[in-house]
């Protein structure tokens, strides 16, 4: 009896794949027809259509989790969803994304998550190279990481964003597990340990209990760390998932970071600006004169139309010694009534003033 259920069932999930392989060609097909269209009204070549459109994309995940009724949850099915779109454009056009490498890095990881897995990742080996990258046309977007729970911002990224031209097209958050790892797994053997500055402090505290007065060396990024490891018998690294099956380590620890909840934020940089996608989050940055209250007076504004600002930071200006230009997020997209409203008064009262981007806020 009971084979004669599991046959039912296997029969009935048969069927259903069937469907889903003709229905996955349907939106394939689709996809092409909607590419056609695109090219048969630009004037220009490929590279100046917008293939790639986050905010329908972010109104097609938001709508289908609104409809899910399980019993895969809504990330699971905003998943999979996002790597049905992925291989549908790869047939329009097969996107280019510039991320800060090695191969095997979190911001691929991150890259991935964000674009789905049919798109070209090309690494650099800096985040001014993915600006560059992305600015040159060699790559349709980058991603950079912005900032980490546990350790703050990236000022890199943030003072590249002074001079660029760039805009912010999204934003990806992933939870970063650190592991440690190493050729053999035999912990007594390390003698020394490689990871990126960043993935030191945020295992700081896990290091100092369980690996004190092993040397640890700096290195320019956790898959740089997993190679150095993959090497040399008595070292270890600190790396992710990815760079320890890239570079076919064994793990000694799992999840070594201090805080559970450790999560990095990176954004996408790309040349278009991009329409609001109904949850949307816009950057600015922003410099006041030197008058007292100045940065109130700048801030009023968003109070006063409730716009609310969910981060601010503050960089060093090039302009002068002790003067500073600040980085801040805000709900909604600019071209929001009360947004519209809220940021024409602030650029009347600051010394400079840049939209960086709207963008819809990460989701998945």
């Amino acid at each position: 009896m009971a084979d004669d259920a599991l046959d039912k069932l296997r029969d009935k999930i048969d069927a259903i794949d069937e469907q889903l392989l003709e229905l996955f060609n349907q939106r394939a097909s689709c996809a092409v027809e909607v590419a056609e269209v695109k090219r048969e009204f630009s004037d220009g070549a490929d590279d100046s259509i917008d293939f790639f459109r986050p905010d329908r994309e972010a109104q097609v995940i938001q709508r289908i989790k609104s409809l899910n009724q399980g019993p895969l949850s809504n990330d699971e099915v905003g998943r999979l969803i996002r790597e049905v779109m992925s291989a549908c454009l790869a047939l329009e056009q097969p996107l280019r994304i510039a991320y800060l490498g090695p191969e095997g890095t979190f911001t691929q990881s991150a890259a991935l998550k964000h674009f789905g897995h049919s798109v070209s990742t090309i690494p650099m080996s800096s985040i001014p190279d993915v600006f560059s990258s992305v600015e040159s046309g060699h790559a349709d977007y980058g991603l950079v990481p912005v900032e980490n729970s546990t350790e703050g911002v990236i000022s890199h990224t943030l003072d590249m964003f002074i001079d660029s031209g760039l805009k912010v097209c999204g934003e990806v958050e992933i939870r970063v597990h650190h592991h440690l790892a190493s050729k053999s797994q035999d912990v007594a053997s390390i003698k020394h340990i490689y990871s990126h500055q960043q993935s030191f402090a945020q295992c700081r505290r896990w290091l100092d209990q369980n690996m004190p007065g092993i040397e640890r060396i700096p290195v320019s990024s956790n898959a740089e760390a997993a190679r150095l490891a993959s090497i040399e018998d008595d070292a270890a690294a600190i790396c992710g998932l990815p760079a320890v099956e890239i570079f076919e380590l064994k793990i000694c620890f799992e999840n070594i970071e201090d805080l559970s909840d450790n999560t990095t934020r990176f954004v996408i940089i790309g040349q278009q600006d991009v329409g609001p996608s109904g949850n949307d989050k816009t950057s600015l940055l922003i410099s006041t004169r030197n008058i007292p209250g100045a940065l109130l007076g700048l801030l009023q504004p968003l109070a006063d139309h409730g716009i609310s600002m969910n981060k601010i930071e503050s960089r060093p200006s090039q302009g002068g010694k002790w003067a500073y230009v600040f980085f801040v997020d805000i709900d909604g997209h600019q071209q929001d009534p009360d947004v519209v409203k809220a940021l024409n008064e602030l650029k009347h009262q600051a010394a400079l003033f840049k939209i960086l981007g709207s963008y819809p806020k990460a989701s998945l």
